[in-house]
């Protein structure tokens, strides 16, 4: 039996919850030292942890890359919904994803006249409706980090999570306003914004109004499309 086969059966026993050493060798059949020469090297690579008991458990790599599969059906499956609702609005619809302290743009569809934002672009989590609809969700102790030097505040976030959408009036384009929405996870977690911006002399100082409902329905859409 090859390694990748041993690793398997160990990997296999944890999806039922922690194990000690004995019961992997156990459950699995194989040798003592062999069982412990793998679950160390798969400790290495966070593929397995220990719990407070010392037990081995699947590790948090796993769900890191059960999230980036997710991420990468997410951008996959927004393309074509950034470009309806782009063309629907007359507005540059962009996703985006937060990555520690910045926020990515992953995905977008521009329209003419507007300033292109290359997909890679990155900003700080510090201004902007994007920054508001990744950060309004969070638990209050990433929240009271993340306000620090932020140009919102916590009341506005509250806003964010009553209505649903967020929006900014200039920033990293001066003439521009912009919505975002977010998109889910089916257990309800932020994994993304959407945004849709357009000029302020089309749509105001305040675009919630024309577009909240347009930036809510597609990402929603997104996140349907790609199984999220």
């Amino acid at each position: 039996m090859g390694v990748l086969d041993k690793a398997s059966l160990l990997l296999g026993v944890l999806e039922g919850g922690p194990a000690t050493l004995a019961r992997l060798v156990s459950d699995t059949g194989l040798k003592r030292p062999t069982v412990h020469r793998l679950v160390v090297a798969l400790e290495r690579l966070r593929l397995v942890a220990r719990d407070g008991q010392g037990r081995f458990a699947l590790g948090p790599r796993l769900g890191d890359m059960v999230v980036e599969a997710r991420q990468d059906r997410l951008k996959a499956q927004a393309g074509p919904v950034l470009a309806q609702v782009s063309a629907r609005t007359g507005t540059s619809a962009r996703l985006h994803r937060r990555r520690g302290r910045m926020r990515i743009c992953v995905a977008s569809s521009e329209v003419l006249g507007g300033e292109p934002m290359p997909v890679g672009t990155a900003f700080p989590m510090k201004s902007g409706a994007v920054a508001q609809v990744l950060l309004a969700w969070e638990e209050p102790e990433v929240l009271y980090e993340a306000l620090r030097g932020a140009r919102f505040s916590a009341a506005m976030l509250s806003g964010v999570r009553r209505r649903g959408w967020a929006q900014s009036v200039g920033g990293w384009e001066p003439d521009m306003a912009t919505v975002s929405a977010p998109v889910r996870s089916p257990e309800g977690r932020v994994i993304a914004a959407l945004s849709l911006s357009g000029p302020i002399s089309r749509v105001s100082r305040n675009p919630g109004h024309q577009l909240g409902c347009e930036a809510i329905d597609a990402a929603v859409r997104i996140a349907e499309l790609s199984g999220n």
